[in-house]
């Protein structure tokens, strides 16, 4: 019997790549998505070749027909949504975190392209799943965030990724709310500065680190904290 499933967004390589290794090694059937077939499939593939139930589902979260193709095959293989980390994302500004970038000199087009991918594709993967883990009251959903987009200390620069990653963590709280009273959780979380494509090579954690809360929000127990905002395990100020 199949206990629990789960889908990772965004998921061929970096701190996705590692939250699906975590989940399957809990036992959870896991579904790696993400845009690129050919890398998605290499990747479940190696998690598959360490005995691990991964199965591999292209999708683009920017497009309404990817995430319908996905959640039809998913009704249809296991009828059911146990767990979805919407962590796929992009960062619009630069080439990466060290360039810095002012809210003077980005365009607009640029403050789209990161709501396109960081906002919008998260909140379709929740309204489309959602329902899935209402009709069983039970649910986890985490939405991979960052301490950049945290208004607590908010500094310039950077900011199509911090307005996408803010804006994300709004639709924590609205979905939360509107979840009040069921056993389907939602929280944000910050991985921290991750030894990735994105986070560089001089960052000060690696993916299994930065994967951890991301994995402990994806299998809380009944009863737990739905509406947060969290790092390392803890909860943090918005």
């Amino acid at each position: 019997m199949i206990d629990k499933i789960a889908i990772v967004t965004g998921a061929n390589r970096g701190l996705g790549l590692e939250a699906v290794r975590q989940l399957a090694q809990k036992g959870i059937t896991t579904i790696l998505s993400c845009r690129d077939a050919v890398k998605g499939e290499a990747a479940a593939h190696s998690l598959q070749q360490q005995g691990l139930p991964v199965v591999f589902h292209q999708l683009d979260i920017t497009q309404e027909s990817s995430v319908k193709a996905l959640q039809q095959w998913v009704q249809q293989h296991y009828g059911r949504l146990d767990i979805l980390i919407n962590n796929a994302g992009i960062f619009p500004d630069a080439a990466g975190p060290s360039e810095f970038v002012s809210a003077f000199n980005v365009g607009v087009e640029v403050l789209r392209l990161g709501m396109e991918t960081n906002l919008y594709g998260a909140f379709r993967m929740c309204q489309t799943f959602i329902p899935m883990m209402q009709a069983r009251n039970y649910g986890r959903v985490v939405n991979v965030s960052s301490g950049m987009g945290q208004f607590e200390g908010m500094n310039g620069g950077y900011p199509a990724y911090r307005t996408s990653k803010t804006a994300l963590n709004t639709v924590t709280c609205l979905f939360a709310d509107e979840l009040k009273g069921s056993n389907v959780l939602i929280n944000s979380m910050c991985p921290g500065w991750v030894r990735t494509d994105m986070g560089g090579a001089n960052a000060d954690r690696d993916v299994s680190e930065g994967a951890d809360t991301m994995v402990w929000l994806a299998t809380l127990s009944d009863g737990g904290k739905s509406g947060g905002f969290f790092r390392d395990r803890k909860e943090i100020a918005w």
